[in-house]
Order: structure tokens, then sequence, then C-alpha cells
């Protein structure tokens, strides 16, 4: 048995369940079997192709980078739309429209093929499984459709979760991605003179 990393030790005493790390995939992996990243990846990006209210079918970009040493590869990802009780707030997914690829919007690699693309109208989240999994060592972008932007001026919020590859993948939240909508003919809340 190997000497459990700061990570895995936190782990273990956090959730109270001994971890070990896997000699093979050198992912963290608790007795339970549930696996995490041992080192997630990060949202280094997001935007939107518009940005004006009530705008038909945009598109909602995120960016990661599968850190080198993540230990797995990234398996899916769950983005929340926060505070959408609302009418005015919520967002309309358009999950069978979802596109992902190698690289960011300005330097697009190759296409990536999804697997299970799903919406929870009741939630206000997407679950978009990689089919194979994205590797380690690897920055990926993902482009959700949305039927229409919210009828809302406003700053509105994206949870992004990512989950490591298997059945027993514990998800590690990485952060907002954040989007402004304008009223159209609006001034932007700043002025490049």
């Amino acid at each position: 048995m190997r000497t459990p990393t700061w990570l895995s030790a936190t782990l273990a005493a956090t959730i109270g369940f001994a971890a070990i790390l896997s000699p093979t995939a050198q992912a963290v992996q608790l007795s339970d079997g549930r696996v995490y990243f041992e080192r997630p990846p990060s949202l280094v990006d997001s935007g939107t192709t518009r940005n004006r209210v009530s705008a038909y079918n945009p598109t909602y970009y995120f960016t990661l980078e599968v850190p080198q040493d993540a230990g797995e590869p990234l398996g899916r990802i769950e983005i929340a739309q926060q505070n959408a009780s609302n009418f005015v707030r919520r967002v309309e997914f358009e999950p069978e429209d979802s596109r992902a690829f190698v690289g960011t919007r300005g330097d697009r690699g190759e296409a990536l093929t999804l697997g299970n693309v799903t919406a929870d109208e009741e939630n206000q989240t997407v679950s978009i499984t990689f089919d194979p999994p994205v590797p380690p060592g690897t920055v990926v972008t993902l482009g959700l459709k949305v039927e229409r932007n919210p009828r809302s001026e406003g700053v509105y919020l994206f949870g992004v979760t990512a989950f490591p590859s298997g059945e027993a993948a514990y998800g590690q939240f990485l952060g907002y991605g954040r989007f402004n909508f304008y009223e159209a003919g609006g001034s932007l809340p700043f002025s490049w003179r």
C-alpha cells in the first residue's frame, strides 16, 4: 500500500473514509469505491455568442483544462444555472445540439464525441458525458446551445462541476461561468474611449 498524499489524507479526514491511491490510475480512490481527480480540471474561460436579452439560438462556451497530473480522464461535466427560479431569468438548454472540441474558441482543434447529454429543467442543470473520456493534458471547450437568452438583463452564473470517468466518480466543483446580458439598445457597463 502506498503512502497517501496530502490530498488523499485530507479527503479521508473530511469524509471519514480510508483513502488509498490506485496504483494503476494514480487517482484518489476512497474505500467505498468513489474516485476523485488527483488534481481537478480548471475552468479557464466562458462566454456566449450573443449577450442581448431574449436573443435566439446563442451558444454558451465553457473551456476547461484537464491537467497532465489529473490522475483520471474527464468523464462528465455538469453545468447548473444559479438563481433560475424566476421565469424571466431561466435559460432553456437544447442538449441535443451540444458540441465539444479540443482547444479554445479562438484555436479550435478536433471535434470530440459526446455520449449522453441531458437537461434537468427542474434543477436547471445540463449533464454532458464525453465518449471517450477526455485524457489528462487536454484543453477542451464545450458549446451548449440555448433556445434563447434570459428575458431579464443582469449577471448570470453557471456552476461547473467535473467528474472523472467511471461509475463511482465524485464531482468536483470548478467555479462559475459568468455571463452578462444587456437590453437591446442599452449601454454596456464600460466605454472604450
